[in-house]
């Protein structure tokens, strides 16, 4: 499958196309809205005050139903900008954001309200296309899990049965550990208070998926084709795969994972190398941590440049923002990985 996304943090509408859905797909919609209320703003303190409903609308590819075979079209809408908290940037990028970059790229012509297509608002129509992405996986036995894995240097508990997922995503605050979740939250709120942000990662598992997929090859491999997709979130700046950067902590003996028959199957007694050896899958749940940067729009004082006169000039970024972005990016890491494995799998 490949989509497209389209819109603008304060344009009308936000939305995905998205082609190759196999006809004949029973769509469940309510499933598609509960993964966007999952990622919705204004539900917590700890998260954005903008209030949108973000229902999901189908204008293409369902029919009575199922999909047609025809690309997928689905909107959100957007009804609670803020427009005028942005005038004072249009020509001041605010550090860390897509501003500067996308202003060199589009020559000066990008919406800057909101972020505009660089905004974190635009993974909405992400986790609608994961949505549906996860409903075809389910028909093949294979499912897509995540969990906060730490936030501010506190962490969740490790995560030693993918069936456990399927309880986290109930959750409002999405951890194995509540009590851990609590720490979280309060670290989220101080930096709110000062007017700053923090960080953090995500865990996600993807499990069912068949020995043999993939290639060592540029372009074809599991880890390369996983990143793609998880580079595209806004605020991923890394991403690890099974122990990550813990192997450089290891001897060989430790980082090993040992073959095993387990009913009839063979597996492997741990899962360091998270289900991929050689580039191909092997059987294994395939696991990585995200690492997602601290919500760059922050309240405090902050150094840009004004782009028309080349003057060094101090700015304060006024709006609507997550004071940390890691527990609404975990259905958003989850889509990703949702399509990354439908183009893993030929769909």
């Amino acid at each position: 499958m490949r989509h497209i996304i389209f819109g603008e943090s304060h344009g009308p509408v936000i939305g995905v196309t998205v082609e190759g859905v196999p006809a004949g797909l029973a769509l469940d919609l309510k499933k598609v809205q509960r993964e966007l209320d999952r990622r919705r703003p204004g539900q917590d303190p700890t998260a954005t005050a903008r209030k949108e409903s973000d229902r999901v609308e189908v204008l293409s590819g369902l029919f009575e139903g199922k999909t047609t075979g025809t690309p997928l079209t689905m909107i959100i809408r957007n009804s609670n900008q803020h427009s005028g908290d942005y005038d004072a940037l249009r020509y001041t990028p605010r550090p860390s954001h897509g501003d500067y970059a996308g202003f060199i790229k589009s020559k000066g012509c990008q919406d800057h309200r909101g972020g505009g297509h660089f905004s974190g608002r635009l993974t909405a129509p992400l986790v609608a296309a994961g949505a549906v992405a996860k409903q075809i996986l389910a028909q093949k036995g294979v499912t897509v899990g995540a969990h906060i894995s730490s936030i501010y240097g506190i962490c969740d508990a490790s995560l030693e049965d993918t069936a456990e997922l399927a309880a986290v995503a109930e959750k409002a605050f999405p951890v194995l550990d509540d009590a851990k979740g609590e720490e979280m939250r309060q670290a989220i709120l101080e930096a709110k208070e000062e007017l700053d942000s923090v960080g953090g990662a995500i865990e996600c598992a993807v499990t069912g998926l068949p020995a043999g997929l993939g290639a060592p090859d540029f372009g074809c491999n599991v880890e390369g084709i996983f990143s793609q997709y998880l580079f595209a979130v806004p605020a991923v700046k890394g991403v690890d795969f099974g122990a990550g950067v813990a192997f450089s902590l290891m001897r060989g003996s430790e980082a090993n994972d040992p073959f095993a028959v387990e009913d009839g199957k063979v597996v492997t007694k741990t899962n360091h190398a998270g289900g991929v050896n050689g580039g191909i899958t092997n059987g294994m749940p395939v696991t990585f941590e995200v690492t997602i940067r601290p919500t760059p729009s922050i309240a405090l004082p902050q150094e840009s440049v004004d782009l028309r006169t080349g003057e060094e000039i101090e700015i304060e970024i006024k709006g609507r923002h997550d004071p940390c972005i890691v527990p609404r990016a975990v259905p958003v890491i989850e889509a990703a990985a949702a399509l990354a494995a439908c183009a893993l799998l030929g769909i």
